[in-house]
C-alpha cells in the first residue's frame, strides 16, 4: 500500500527532490507526512465504506420490502396466537405466559437476531422441556429457567458453538424437515376429529383459497393468500353464525400489557441446582432448532445469515421473555415458512408479527376471538405440505442406504418422541457410525518383498483410526522371518490414539520377532500425534506395556 501511495503522490514528491541538497531532513519529513496522511485517509475511507454497507444492509432488512413484510407479519401474528395458547396449556401455565413470550421474543429477535425474516416465539420444542419443572416447582422457577437459558445461549454465541452445525448432514436436515411437517400436520388432527361437517367444509374452503387465490388476476399477487383465507372464513362464520371452534375457545386472552416481572425465588445454589438442567436442555434445543431453521430460510431465500449473532439474539430474547413473565422459546420453522411464503423477507415482518400479536390479544381480543380455528388449520396444513420434502421419497430408491437410513431414523425418532433434538442427535450418531464404517473400508495395506535385502515393505493407504485399527493390524504377517520391515505411510493418516496404539502393536510385535522395523513417510499431523502418544520408540513404556502395567 505504501508503494501505491508513493506512486500516486510522485508529482508532489519529485519537485521536493530539489530540496534534498539543501535540507535532506525536510524532504524526508515531507515524504513521511504524505505517506502518513494518505494511509490515514485510506483507512478512514475503508471504515466509511464499511459503515455505509452496514447502513444499507440495515435499511434493506427493515425497509426493503415494507408492504409484503407487514402483510406477512399479520398472517404470522394470527397463526402465532393459537399456538402460543396451546403451548401454554402444554406447559401448564396461563395462556398469557405463552402470548407474552411470543410478543417479547419476536420483537427482540427482530432487532438483535442474525436472520432477517425468521420468526421466533414460544415453541413446542421448548415447551415440552418445561412441563415437569412447572408441575414440581411452579411458574416462578420457569421464569428463572428461561432467563438462565438465555444467558447460556448468549455464552454459546460468544464461544462460537454454532460451528458444530457442520455435523448436521443433508440427510439429517431432510429428516428434520419431514418430521417437522408430520408433527405440524398431527397437531391439527385434534381440530379435525369429533367435529361437525362445517369444520371440514371451512378447512377445505380455506385450502382452496390458499392455493387458488394467487392465480386470481391482479389481486392474487397483491395479498398473501393465507391472510385472505383467515379474513374470508372469519366473515363467513360471523355472518352466518356457524358454530365452530374459534380462537376465543382456546382460553382467556390477556387484557393488560406485560410488565417487568422479576422472579420471586431465592437466588441461591439450591435454586440453581433445580433450574440448571432444564435451562441447559432449553438452551441446547432452542439453539439447535433456531440454527436449523436459519439454514432452511437461507436456502429458501438464497441469502446468508449470521449464526453467531443468532445465538446471542435468541439468548437476549429469552432473557427479555423471562423478565416480563414469559416462557422460553426459539425459532419456529413452521411460522418462518408461513412468513416467507406470504412474502416476508425482512426484520419488519418479525417485528410486525410480535407487535400485532400483542395489539390483537390486548386491545382487539373481541375481534380476534371470532377467528375460526379451521382457518388457521388450513394455514398449518399448507405449511405442512410445503415443509415436507416430497422428492426425498423418490430418492429412497436412488440414495445410498446409509443416507436413507439416517433420514428415516431422524423422522421416526422425532415423530415418536415429539422432540426435534432427540431426532437430530440420533441422525448425527447414526450418520457418524456409517461414516466411520465407510472410511474404515477404504484402508488397504500393500506388501512387497525384496529378496536381495531381505526386506518386507508395507505400503499403507487410507485412514487409521478407532474403527479401522483392527483391520490395519490384520494386514501384517507377524510370523514371517525377515531381517527388515519398512512401513511406508506416505498415503496414510493417523487420526487418534487408537490408530497410534495399533501402529505401536504392529511395530512391537515385529521387533519381538527379530525384525528391524522403520516407519517412513509420516505427514506432519500424524508425526505430531505419534511423537506425543506412540511408545514403540520408548523402551521404558514398551517394558511397562509388556509387563502388564
Amino acid at each position: 500500500m505504501t508503494f501505491r501511495i508513493l506512486a500516486a503522490n510522485l508529482p508532489k514528491i519529485v519537485p521536493s527532490l530539489l530540496l534534498y541538497t539543501l535540507s535532506p531532513n525536510l524532504l524526508q519529513n515531507k515524504i513521511v507526512f504524505i505517506v502518513y496522511f494518505e494511509t490515514k485517509k485510506f483507512k478512514l475511507n475503508k471504515l466509511q465504506k464499511e459503515h455505509q454497507n452496514m447502513l444499507l444492509s440495515a435499511k434493506q432488512d427493515w425497509l426493503g420490502n415494507v408492504r409484503n413484510d407487514i402483510l406477512a407479519g399479520i398472517v404470522v401474528a394470527l397463526a402465532l396466537i393459537p399456538e402460543a395458547i396451546a403451548f401454554s396449556i402444554i406447559v401448564g401455565v396461563d395462556p398469557k405466559v405463552g402470548l407474552y413470550a411470543s410478543f417479547a421474543i419476536a420483537v427482540i429477535i427482530a432487532i438483535v437476531g442474525g436472520r432477517a425474516g425468521m420468526i421466533s416465539a414460544a415453541t413446542a420444542a421448548t415447551a415440552l422441556l418445561m412441563v415437569t419443572l412447572v408441575k414440581d416447582h411452579g411458574l416462578q422457577y420457569l421464569l428463572v429457567a428461561t432467563i438462565l437459558a438465555g444467558v447460556l445461549q448468549v455464552v454459546a454465541g460468544f464461544l462460537n458453538l454454532h460451528k458444530f452445525m457442520s455435523f448436521i448432514s443433508k440427510s439429517v436436515m431432510t429428516g428434520f424437515l419431514n418430521a417437522l411437517a408430520i408433527l405440524i400436520f398431527m397437531a391439527q388432527l385434534p381440530e379435525l376429529t369429533n367435529v361437525s361437517w362445517h369444520v371440514y367444509a371451512l378447512t377445505a374452503a380455506g385450502l382452496g383459497i390458499i392455493y387458488l387465490f394467487p392465480y386470481v388476476p391482479k389481486v392474487g399477487k397483491l395479498l398473501p393468500s393465507p391472510l385472505v383465507n383467515i379474513v374470508v372464513l372469519t366473515i363467513i362464520v360471523y355472518v352466518f353464525d356457524i358454530q365452530v371452534r374459534t380462537i376465543g375457545d382456546m382460553g382467556d386472552l390477556p387484557d393488560t400489557l406485560p410488565i417487568f416481572l422479576w422472579p420471586d425465588v431465592a437466588f441461591n445454589f439450591e435454586t440453581l441446582g433445580v433450574v440448571f438442567p432444564y435451562s441447559m436442555s432449553i438452551a441446547i434445543v432452542g439453539l439447535l432448532e433456531s440454527l436449523m431453521t436459519a439454514n432452511v430460510i437461507d436456502e429458501l431465500t438464497d441469502t446468508e445469515s449470521d449464526k453467531k449473532r443468532e445465538c446471542k439474539g435468541q439468548g437476549i430474547a429469552n432473557i427479555g421473555s423471562g423478565l416480563i413473565g414469559g416462557m422460553a422459546g426459539c425459532a419456529m420453522i413452521g411460522q418462518s415458512i408461513i412468513n416467507v411464503k406470504s412474502g416476508g423477507r425482512g426484520r419488519l415482518s418479525t417485528m410486525t408479527a410480535g407487535v400485532l400479536l400483542l395489539i390483537l390479544v390486548v386491545f382487539l381480543n373481541d375481534v380476534l376471538s371470532i377467528v375460526p380455528m379451521a382457518a388457521l388449520v388450513a394455514v398449518m396444513i399448507m405449511v405442512s405440505v410445503g415443509t415436507f420434502n416430497w422428492t426425498s421419497i423418490k430418492e429412497l430408491k436412488t440414495n445410498p442406504v446409509s443416507a436413507s437410513s439416517v433420514m428415516v431414523a431422524t423422522v421416526i425418532v422425532v415423530v415418536w418422541t415429539h422432540n426435534l433434538a432427540f431426532g437430530v442427535f440420533t441422525g448425527i450418531l447414526i450418520g457418524s457410525l456409517f461414516m466411520a464404517q465407510r472410511l474404515s473400508q477404504f484402508l488397504i495395506v500393500e506388501s512387497d518383498y525384496q529378496d536381495k535385502t531381505d526386506t518386507r515393505t508395507y505400503q499403507v493407504i487410507g485412514q487409521v483410526f478407532f474403527n479401522s485399527s483392527d483391520r490395519f493390524i490384520g494386514f501384517f504377517d507377524f510370523k514371517e522371518a525377515v531381517d527388515k520391515v519398512v512401513i511406508d505411510v506416505h498415503r496414510a493418516h493417523f487420526w487418534d490414539i487408537t490408530g497410534v496404539a495399533a501402529l505401536d502393536k504392529v511395530v512391537i510385535k515385529l521387533r519381538r520377532e527379530g525384525a528391524d522395523v522403520s516407519i517412513i513417510g509420516l505427514n506432519e499431523a500424524s508425526e505430531t500425534l505419534l511423537d506425543k502418544f506412540a511408545i514403540h520408540d520408548k523402551p521404558d513404556e514398551v517394558e511397562k506395556m509388556m509387563g502388564g502395567h
